[in-house]
């Protein structure tokens, strides 16, 4: 069964600067929110600090956990509850190396406003100052190793000309990605960051699937105009690109949806960055080979078979 006719031919190109508007319009509403909030909103992973997650047995108000946690002596405690769930983050910026130190303060507190065996902590957690900023030095550098080895691969294998739209590609959907988390108040943690990875290479697999035959265009119609040539590629892989796509997005709602908290925003980082992928696959790397002149790109023998 064959989703896509041959033949097709949809004008993606004649759209390119549209989709950049609005692709700028989102990374600036993104810049905004995360300048205005100083910066993504770090998990305990990276900003340090003791974390519980709690789940009631009944409807509980926040103002009664805030007045529960006030007796645990843990600071100034930011606490969220967990959409329409009888579940709460209790966040404090407290860290300590022994974590049993702490629990048994908050389950007292909580068995002082609450009835005993009307709650239970399903999570607890506590990272060092010190853990957490180690580890958000390996999160950057790990992001930035990706990408570079993505570079040099893309470079290889077609020519540099392709790499910079890729890249370009690729942090277009890691930056939307985080402009989400923060306009949604997500935090991020070692979970999202491991599904930015995740995003960078699908979004570059799917890309380099255009650009091949990209390439296998321009050494069969030399005398075609190059934006034809992008056109013709992108119509000509888009049967695949609607089933790998689709097939991924409806695994990663399933998810979102019915995974738990546990995985909530891992699931809901990889939607955005899958969805932003196949997006920035059509709209932003593509037309970038566009600003380079065809007698760089038609040198089809440089890297590759």
């Amino acid at each position: 069964m064959e989703i896509i006719k041959p033949g097709i031919r949809i004008d993606f190109m004649r759209l390119k600067n549209q989709a950049m508007a609005v692709s700028t319009l989102l990374l600036l509403a993104g810049l905004i929110s995360l300048v205005a909030k100083g910066g993504p909103r770090y998990g305990v992973d990276f900003s340090g600090g003791t974390l519980f997650q709690i789940q009631f047995n009944q409807d509980v108000s926040v103002e009664r956990m805030r007045r529960a946690m006030a007796g645990a002596q843990m600071g100034d405690s930011d606490i969220q509850k967990l959409g329409a769930t009888r579940e709460f983050l209790v966040r404090a910026g407290l860290a300590t190396t022994r974590l049993e130190e702490v629990t048994p303060r908050v389950r007292e507190a909580l068995n002082k406003e609450f009835a005993p065996g009307s709650f239970q902590i399903r999570r607890e957690e506590t990272v060092g100052p010190k853990v957490g900023k180690d580890l958000t030095e390996k999160a950057i550098m790990a992001l930035g190793y990706g990408l570079l080895g993505i570079l040099v691969y893309v470079s290889i294998r077609f020519h540099y000309t392709f790499a910079f739209g890729g890249i370009i590609a690729l942090i277009h959907d890691i930056m939307i990605t985080i402009g989400i988390f923060s306009l949604t108040n997500k935090e991020i943690d070692l979970n999202v960051i491991a599904a930015l990875l995740t995003i960078a290479g699908f979004s570059i697999n799917d890309t380099i699937v255009i650009f091949d035959r990209i390439r296998e265009n321009l050494k069969k119609t030399r005398k075609t105009d190059l934006l034809e040539i992008v056109n013709l590629s992108v119509n000509e892989t888009l049967g695949r690109t609607i089933i790998t796509s689709s097939t991924v997005i409806m695994v990663l709602l399933g998810l979102f949806l019915f995974g738990g908290q546990v995985i909530h925003d891992f699931s809901f980082a990889l939607l955005v960055g899958t969805l932003s992928g196949v997006y920035s696959t059509v709209f932003i790397a593509s037309p970038i080979v566009l600003m380079w002149p065809k007698r760089f790109l038609g040198k089809v023998s440089w890297g590759g078979r």
